[in-house]
This record gives C-alpha cells, sequence and structure tokens, in this order.
C-alpha cells in the first residue's frame, strides 16, 4: 500500500523554492488536540505560502484513532516501529511510509498530547543530534515554537519519528501539550500557532513575532530521559493519585503521588528522584507495576 491509502497528505506548495516542512499528528489515537490543529494549520497556509512547501499529515495512525487509543489494531504502537517494514503489519508499514516521507523532508515537526494517560508541560523536545549544525538547527526549530519549555534529550532511541529523522540527518522536533480528555481548545490553538511561528522563522510565511513564552531549557544527556513511559515506575498494580502538578518545581525526594493496591488497599508512596520541574505526571488512572508515574527535570531558566 503507498503511503496516501495509508494516511491523508495535505500539501502546499509556494510558488518559490524553499525547504519541504513535514509536520505529522495522529501517531497516538487517543491525543486528538493535533490533528484538529493539523486541519487548522492547512487553512491557515492555504494561499500564503511564499516558498517551499509544507505536508501536513493529520491523522498518521488511522487504525489507533478509530479505537481512541495509543496503539493501532495490531497492538503495536507507531512511536516505537520506526522505521518500519514494507511487508508487515499495519502499523509497521505505516511506519515505512512515513518514514520515506520523512526522508523526503528538510525538517519535522511530530505533533502530540498526552493522550488518557499523561499530563504534559507544554514543550519542544529534541534530540542531541551529533551533527552540531543539525543539533543547532534543532534548537531554533524548538525555541522558534514558543512553548514554555526547550528539552533536548539524548539521542539513541529507537523506533520513533525522530529516530528516523536522526537517521536521515533531517532536522527534527517532538511537541507535547497537557493531555486528557476531550479536545482542549488553548492546545490546538498552541500547536498551530507554534507550526506557523517555525515556518515564519524559516521564512516561508508571513506571520507576527510573538513575545517569547519560552522560560526554561536542557540539554539532558541522562540516558533514557526522554522516555517519558519508563520514569518513576509504579511498584505495584494499583490506582494512582498525583501529589503534584505539571510544571511544579520540586525537591528530591518529595511526594509526588501514591499508588493504592487494588483489593489490599495498600499505599506505596512516589518521591521524586530528583530536584527540579515536573514535566509529566500520570492521570489518576489504575496502573501497573513499571507503568511511569512522573518526569522530573532539572532545567536552567532563561
Amino acid at each position: 500500500m503507498s503511503a496516501t491509502e495509508l494516511f491523508e497528505c495535505l500539501t502546499e506548495q509556494a510558488p518559490s523554492a524553499g525547504p519541504h516542512v513535514l509536520v505529522l499528528a495522529g501517531v497516538h489515537g487517543d491525543e486528538r488536540e493535533p490533528m484538529v490543529a493539523c486541519r487548522r494549520l492547512s487553512r491557515k497556509i492555504t494561499g500564503h505560502l511564499q516558498r517551499g512547501r509544507v505536508t501536513i499529515v493529520p491523522v498518521l495512525n488511522r487504525s489507533a484513532r478509530r479505537l481512541k487509543t495509543r496503539v493501532g489494531e495490531d497492538g503495536l504502537d507507531l512511536a516505537r516501529t520506526f522505521p518500519g517494514r514494507v511487508d508487515g503489519s499495519l502499523t509497521e508499514r505505516v511506519a515505512h511510509a512515513a518514514t520515506e516521507l520523512i526522508h523526503s523532508a528538510d525538517y519535522l515537526i511530530d505533533l502530540h498530547t498526552g493522550g488518557r494517560r499523561y499530563r504534559l508541560w507544554p514543550l519542544a523536545g529534541f534530540m542531541l543530534h551529533p551533527d552540531a549544525e543539525i543539533l543547532e538547527r534543532q534548537r531554533q526549530l524548538a525555541r522558534a515554537f514558543n512553548l514554555p519549555v526547550v528539552w533536548g534529550t539524548e539521542p539513541s532511541p529507537q523506533g520513533r519519528t525522530l529516530s528516523a529523522a536522526r537517521d536521515a540527518n533531517v532536522p527534527a522536533i517532538y511537541v507535547e501539550y497537557l493531555g486528557g480528555e476531550g479536545c482542549c481548545r488553548t492546545a490546538v490553538r498552541a500547536l498551530a500557532e507554534g507550526c506557523l511561528n517555525v515556518l515564519a522563522s524559516l521564512a516561508m510565511i508571513d506571520h507576527p513575532a510573538l513575545p517569547t513564552q519560552t522560560r526554561y531549557w536542557a540539554d539532558d544527556s541522562r540516558p533514557g530521559a526522554g522516555h517519558l513511559q519508563s520514569s518513576h515506575p509504579a511498584p505495584h498494580a494499583g490506582l494512582f493519585a498525583p501529589a503534584a502538578r505539571v510544571g511544579e518545581l520540586v525537591h528530591a525526594g518529595q511526594t509526588i503521588g501514591w499508588v493504592t493496591a487494588t483489593g489490599s488497599g495498600e499505599r506505596s508512596t512516589i518521591f521524586a528522584s530528583q530536584a527540579g520541574h515536573v514535566v509529566c505526571l500520570s492521570a489518576p488512572l489504575p496502573v501497573e507495576p513499571g507503568d511511569g508515574l512522573a518526569v522530573v527535570v532539572e532545567f536552567q531558566s532563561i
């Protein structure tokens, strides 16, 4: 199956030559705001792109979207499946087609929220690419998106859109913005606006520059720093109750939540492993042993 059979691509081509920017959403089916933001972005740039080309994929993982879950019908997480296989399962075929699309681009923006499970401090992140020029371009993209946090993490993870971009030397960022049930209009606006900011920074459109909202940054080379689902693992199954808020500054050893075991009522306290801001926090939902509950990062102020 071709890419166009697996997912919809919206393309706007300017009359003048310029970079090709790829915007992805819907890698996970329970992250609605990026999908809506992509439709908004497409309307905003239609007829207004001055140079280059923009390709927008509003729903990359149609199977997961139909199920309204993180994974597709084959049980695979698309965000762990890149570069995929042309003759694999549905998710693997989507990853393969998306990898080819990423390789055709000059820049990648991958839009996310925390879905049903997580709440995330609005941030633009990237891998700490070994090529200094690509790394600096990624920093520029992340800053241009204009969210409160810019977070660079170590470059070893595999299976991601960003790892496919890394291997092809395509400057890439991912964006996280809150999460939860329903659809947050503030998140939709911020995600679309951020993409417009990036396009303006690349001189592809005219778009008014807004005062910077970025307040914190980190080049975080800790192993696994960007893997949100493994930090502060649940010690046993049960119901998680957060004691901290996303964006809160906590100290090492501070209580950030509790897991109450189903049946026995045993309650385990989850302590912050280090000082820093809470970037990611699990929603108050049932958890299984090993589920990541929180991410705490030490940032520098701008």
